[in-house]
């Protein structure tokens, strides 16, 4: 049985080249699906990663209790004494977060980019931020330090360029990086001149605490909850960037897969003619090799083994497509309180192999009953060509 396979399969690739216009529609009908699948499922991956790479698992965010998130977040001074003061924190940094209309370099239209204002331990508690060009702002000017992720999406945000938020003009010293997070797209100043500014003095939007160890989280949270003066809330940081990430990413995947969905039936259909197509223009042929010894079976699987190969190679093509054209590819979208985070498109070996997975399922629909048909085909009938 096997040598049968191998022989009627070869003749069949053999073939190829005869049928080569029909051949492409399965190639290209499930390259298309592929390549939409793995290209808005990278979007998910690049946005969760920017997300979670900016959580460390020895650091916490405080938070107003029941806020959600750093906008709808106020925090006094006495609270952020009390938080200071507490053992199993290392450092403290207290930060205030605020967004301002900033034009898109891609639209022009107006979006919102995140100014957070800080103190010198918002460095030492993030030692992955890095200044790559210019210089850090000074204490009490309105100078500011943009994230390569802020430049590359708002117009006017550039290295000594001059920017107005609420009516005051701003100096930009200074570009960092901070390993692809979501800290770069936003700028960062001086701690009491963006309060100022932002007409907010006195209070601040959060607080970031790095720990003497990870597991000190559960214990520092269950204070802050029983301290009858506090309104707040501990939250890991990578579970909160987990949590932001999970709504958007889970979104785009369900809304690729959606797409993919209906693309995939048009690309099942189109096997299905093409391999109809095929079978019925080889009605006689495989009626001989039946005729002549061969068994239904091998005439299956060949058809099958012809199939999934197209598909395969449809799979391929749509991935490396998807590959070329949108992985590492900046673009924004919206993340805490409806701010801007630029992320990368992240096409990754195991998206790939799903890509590549849908393929094989498609071929294995579309190859299936036109080789059930062939196989099953009486042989007197195919003979004389009905």
């Amino acid at each position: 049985m096997w040598r049968q396979i191998i022989e009627i399969t070869v003749m069949n690739l053999r073939n190829l080249p005869a049928r080569i216009g029909a051949s492409s529609v399965i190639v290209v009908g499930i390259a298309g699906v592929v390549g939409v699948l793995v290209a808005l499922i990278s979007m998910a991956i690049g946005f969760r990663a920017a997300l979670e790479n900016t959580g460390a698992p020895d650091r916490a965010i405080v938070l107003r209790g029941g806020s959600g998130g750093e906008l709808a977040s106020g925090i006094g001074i006495t609270d952020v004494a009390i938080v200071e003061t507490m053992e199993g924190i290392v450092v403290s940094s207290p930060e205030f977060f605020a967004i301002a209309d900033v034009p898109k370099r891609s639209s022009a239209t107006p979006a919102n980019l995140v100014v957070r204002g800080v103190t010198a331990s918002a460095f030492e508690l993030r030692p992955e931020l890095r200044i790559v060009a210019g210089r850090g702002f000074e204490p009490g000017r309105r100078e500011l330090i943009a994230g390569v992720g802020a430049i590359a999406e708002f117009a006017g945000i550039d290295l000594d360029a001059d920017v107005a938020f609420r009516d005051s003009s701003w100096r930009i010293v200074g570009v960092f990086e901070s390993r692809g997070d979501a800290n770069e797209s936003e700028v960062w100043a001086d701690l009491p001149v963006a309060q100022d500014a932002f007409r907010r003095s006195g209070a601040v939007s959060s607080m970031r605490v790095k720990l003497d160890s990870p597991a000190r989280a559960a214990e520092l949270t269950r204070r802050i909850d029983e301290d009858p003066r506090l309104d707040l809330a501990l939250t890991p940081e990578v579970d909160y960037y987990s949590a932001q990430a999970a709504g958007l990413s889970a979104l785009i995947t369900g809304f690729g897969n959606v797409v993919a969905t209906i693309m995939a039936v048009g690309a099942v259909f189109a096997a299905l003619n093409t391999m109809y197509a095929a079978v019925s223009s080889r009605t006689i042929e495989i009626a001989t090799l039946r005729a002549i010894g061969f068994s239904g079976t091998p005439v299956v699987i060949s058809v099958m083994i012809e199939a999934l190969l197209l598909a395969v190679l449809g799979g391929v093509l749509g991935a490396a497509i998807a590959y070329g054209a949108f992985n590492g590819n900046t673009i924004s979208t919206l993340g805490d309180g409806f701010s801007q985070v630029a992320f990368d498109f992240a096409v990754t070996p195991s998206l790939i192999a799903t890509g590549i997975a849908w393929a094989v399922a498609l071929g294995a629909v579309g190859g299936l009953f036109p080789a059930v048909r062939a196989a099953r085909l009486p042989i007197t009938t195919a003979l004389r060509g009905e």
